[in-house]
């Protein structure tokens, strides 16, 4: 059993930071996805709104490789959780129809803090370690 949980840690974490690195980097950095910049703009204004975006995405890469490193994962589970739900609870006041699902997007968001917290708390045998580096 504890040999499944591991393998099932191994992938979320994995899966976790792909999310946090297609966010960042294709959503943000490239801009590939204007709703981005727009719910930037809406929340931060539109003066500097391309330049807070890229910032805000080159700090999702780097959650991401802070997620792969295995360092502080507890730190590290508890960070995304607080950046989830601030981020989340902001837009869904002041931008929710800027949203992809609207205010559906909650539960989403729900839905991955809840994943982050199994990932950490509940698969993860053996906390802030690195054993799989």
């Amino acid at each position: 059993m504890a040999e499944r949980s591991i393998h099932i840690h191994k992938l979320l974490t994995y899966f976790i930071a792909s999310v946090w690195l297609i966010n960042g980097l294709v959503c943000k950095v490239l801009q590939l996805v204007p709703r981005h910049q727009q719910i930037v703009a809406r929340i931060l204004g539109e003066d500097y709104a391309p330049q807070l975006t890229r910032l805000i995405g080159f700090s999702e890469i780097l959650l991401a490789g802070w997620i792969l490193s295995f360092h502080q994962t507890r730190l590290c589970a508890w960070t995304q959780i607080l950046l989830v739900v601030l981020m989340n609870a902001i837009e869904f006041v002041l931008a929710p129809d800027l949203l992809l699902f609207g205010r559906l997007n909650a539960l989403y968001a729900l839905l991955f803090v809840l994943l982050v917290y199994s990932n950490e708390f509940v698969f993860n045998s053996r906390p802030d370690s690195a054993k799989y580096v």
